[in-house]
């Protein structure tokens, strides 16, 4: 009877005893931190076969616990290669155009000399819609060029810190000045659209170059000649693709697959690198390349002889609504027609 107490004493204490030495092993594997934590080795298997590294997120969109895929290379290299090189050619490309041609025509004057008189060509609202269109252009064109070639220009000028911050407040004004744009976009596509309807009067001004390459040379052309119409659907059609994309890219959520949004930023960029190649040749006719061309979009008041040598039947047209006849070239004390 005692050995037998002392045989079933003898088991409980080793059980006892096992138990408490085994304790702290079991419990260190039951919260192991790195227990489902991502090893190196299994990361680096994950990244050479192609595989996307995803972790775990809260938030409805499970796109965005995507850390690493496999797809976005592809993407990166055709951004910083493919769109960096067209938007850098198209821009750098009218530039050179460009000088060649004031080297060659040198500034578009008014053959016949100013009159002294005026006509008024753009109201302040077409004046305001415009202006409002072509400086949040401007914005959005340097402020979207400073993402895709900052790096390589601006920040070894200005560093690192200087260029954090600008590139931040970049980000911002190209965020919100992009409604201000789409609202000037409509207005200007409601006041033009009717008089940028190509004609049979534009092939005409086609065959004679618009009169930009020889002196003394002036095509017949209505408000807008074949040349401006070109600009006008170039930045309506450009406007809008730029608008519909950049939406895309602001609500990535509405975009559909991360494919998707990136076709779209691509398409974004290229078009704005061809659009500000245009409004940069645009600039040029409008101020340095023709004289008395900024006035139509300064005062709105153009000068009666510029406005018969580039829009000889919207000159007619207009006098014969108001009922007055065409007047003459030559000097004579300003009488504004308007």
């Amino acid at each position: 009877m005692v050995q037998t107490l002392l045989k079933r004493a003898a088991t409980l204490f080793a059980v006892v005893a096992l138990i408490t030495f085994a304790a702290p092993e079991l419990s260190a594997q039951q919260v192991n931190p790195t227990e489902s934590a991502v090893q190196e080795e299994q990361l680096m298997r994950a990244l050479q076969s192609g595989e996307a590294v995803s972790g775990r997120i809260t938030i409805p969109d499970a796109r965005a616990g995507d850390l690493i895929k496999p797809d976005n290379k592809g993407w990166a290299d055709t951004h910083g290669g493919t769109v960096k090189t067209v938007n850098v050619a198209a821009i750098i490309g009218m530039l050179v155009l460009l000088i060649g041609f004031y080297m060659y025509r040198g500034r578009i004057r008014i053959d016949s000399g100013p009159s002294g008189r005026t006509i008024q060509r753009f109201n302040a609202v077409e004046r305001f819609a415009h202006w409002l269109l072509a400086a949040t252009f401007i914005i959005l064109a340097l402020t979207g060029l400073n993402l895709l070639i900052g790096r390589a220009i601006i920040l070894p000028i200005v560093g690192e810190s200087a260029f954090g911050t600008l590139s931040g407040w970049g980000k911002i004004a190209h965020n919100y000045l992009a409604w201000p744009f789409m609202a000037a976009l409509v207005v200007v596509f409601i006041a033009w659209v009717l008089q940028n309807i190509p004609d049979k009067t534009d092939i005409e001004w086609i065959k004679k170059g618009g009169g930009l390459f020889k002196k003394g040379i002036h095509p017949p052309a209505k408000k807008f000649n074949a040349g401006q119409k070109v600009i006008f659907w170039s930045v309506i059609i450009g406007g809008a693709a730029l608008s519909f994309t950049g939406v895309m890219l602001l609500f990535p959520e509405i975009a559909g697959t991360s494919a998707q949004w990136q076709f779209y930023q691509v398409i974004h960029a290229i078009v704005a690198g061809i659009m500000t190649a245009v409004i940069i040749a645009h600039i040029y006719i409008g101020s340095v390349g023709m004289e008395g061309a900024f006035d139509a979009m300064g005062s709105g008041q153009v000068d009666v002889n510029w406005a018969k040598e580039h829009h000889s039947l919207w000159v007619d047209e207009k006098l014969a609504r108001e009922g007055r006849a065409a007047p003459s070239s030559g000097g004579g004390a300003p009488q504004p027609a308007e």
